[in-house]
């Protein structure tokens, strides 16, 4: 099977400050991005990388990333659309035909365990749709105006993560329909399951983190000296 990824690093990082957006910034010398194609480029399942990045920094992130890293699997570096759901189906219609499976990951997620990826895969090319997800440990209220509507039964709560990985054919159908219908998603499995799709769990990893704020890149930066030591 044909698996390749599309590597989501359109965003501008707002919140994390700095000269660059935040899938740029770099930790012992090295951008984030860099981290987070490194373990796809080390998956020997994925055969091919497609990364969607601002457009202003498309060529930055050629000779930046993928040229001073040496990845051979980057095979196209496009540019992103207004919101993350045009930036991924950007990705998606970038992809050869015979693409069999595609892994959706956030770029600002380095930590995925290469065991994870495999995993995944795996499980994708017997349920067409698997997402990675934790479950919740904190107690969860739905509230409204302040006041506590209800408590949440957290033993059926999980927080989704990436990769979310999916059958190519049934992911481009769920986006090309959440086009027609002018449906936004929070993330690219909502699109699958509003077409009546189950999809397949796996438990995730706490160290696979999204670096959102400076206190992110603290922990990032942490959990690489774990690694390096």
């Amino acid at each position: 099977m044909k698996a390749r990824a599309i590597i989501v690093a359109a965003g501008k990082g707002e919140r994390i400050g700095g000269n660059v957006p935040k899938q740029f910034i770099e930790i012992k010398k090295k951008p984030i991005l860099a981290y987070t194609i490194e373990r796809f480029e080390r998956c020997e399942q994925i055969d091919e990388i497609v990364l969607v990045v601002p457009e202003d920094y498309m060529s930055f992130c050629s000779y930046r990333v993928v040229d001073v890293c040496d990845f051979v699997k980057v095979k196209k570096i496009i540019g992103g659309g207004k919101e993350r759901q045009d930036s991924v189906y950007k990705g998606l219609s970038a992809l050869p035909v015979d693409t069999d499976m595609v892994l959706i990951h956030d770029g600002v997620r380095p930590f995925i365990s290469i065991q994870k990826l495999r995993k995944l895969i795996g499980l994708c090319e017997k349920e067409k749709a698997v997402i990675l997800a934790q479950p919740i440990k904190e107690t969860v209220k739905r509230v409204e105006d302040h006041n506590v509507i209800t408590t949440l039964d957290r033993e059926k709560l999980w927080i989704a993560q990436t990769p979310q990985v999916f059958e190519y054919k049934l992911i481009l159908k769920a986006y090309k329909k959440a086009l027609e219908d002018g449906f936004i998603g929070t993330d690219d499995s909502s699109l699958v399951e509003r077409l009546g799709f189950k999809v397949k769990v796996l438990e995730g990893e706490y160290g696979n983190i999204k670096i959102t704020t400076a206190d992110d890149l603290i922990l990032a930066e942490r959990i690489i000296e774990r690694l390096d030591s």
